[in-house]
């Protein structure tokens, strides 16, 4: 009798602290955005298999996940770019401006060193690609709840070459009068010479020798490499 009164004390205890594990427990919460609903179906089983991870809400577009982030608060929002309405890049500025308290890991297509750029001066705190495996996306979510940030490990040389030929950019940026970069920004949104002068008030004439001064500043040849400069350094956006 006692040898059972002493076994049945031991099974008490042991509930007690698979209780107690239990409780002290939390999974992580997401949030997904992305607008297709396959995408988010498939990567809420993905990332709730174990159970470590909760997926508590999800939402198709940017407003939409705007206006359900005043009601939820999940630990980590999973958030694609392309998205209708109000895109990913968007979403994370209005974060940053509002100050909302969720970690933000980009799961995007998009491997062009431009977006990743974007959302890291923004402030994202991972990036990686749809085409990851489950433990990879699971690492990142594990590391950007740790305080870390979280890079796919295959867009870190991308990134940092991109990063040093910013700082050469930067200088030839500030190279530019404010009627250089007015100009700039009309030609990379496919402005002609002529349209430029009414926009502006000057002589065609004129538009032609500040074109050729933005050329030679930037070094660039025709207005496409202009362009391209000019999105490469958000001096025109890339959504």
């Amino acid at each position: 009798m006692i040898w059972l009164t002493g076994q049945i004390t031991e099974s008490f205890r042991l509930l007690q602290m698979n209780k107690m594990g239990e409780e002290n427990f939390m999974s992580t919460k997401v949030m997904l955005v992305d607008d297709h609903a396959l995408i988010r179906e498939g990567i809420k089983q993905l990332l709730e298999f174990d159970g470590s991870i909760d997926v508590i809400e999800q939402a198709s577009d940017g407003a939409e996940c705007l206006e359900k982030l005043q009601h939820v608060q999940p630990d980590i929002l999973l958030l694609d770019i392309n998205m209708p309405n109000v895109n990913g890049i968007e979403v994370l500025e209005e974060i940053k401006k509002k100050n909302i308290p969720v970690k933000v890991l980009m799961l995007t297509v998009h491997s062009e060193v431009e977006y990743l750029v974007q959302a890291v001066d923004i402030g994202a705190n991972g990036y990686i690609l749809k085409d990851s495996g489950s433990e990879e996306l699971k690492k990142a979510i594990q590391s950007v709840m740790e305080g870390d940030s979280y890079i796919q490990p295959n867009l870190i040389p991308s990134l940092n070459s991109r990063l040093v030929n910013r700082d050469i950019d930067k200088e030839k940026i500030a190279a530019l009068t404010k009627r250089e970069m007015e100009i700039l920004t009309q030609i990379s949104g496919g402005m002609f010479n002529k349209e430029i002068a009414v926009n502006l008030n000057i002589s065609e004439r004129t538009v032609k020798n500040h074109i050729s001064n933005i050329f030679r500043k930037i070094d660039v040849s025709d207005r496409t490499q202009a362009a391209v400069f000019a999105i490469r350094n958000n001096i025109v956006k890339l959504y």
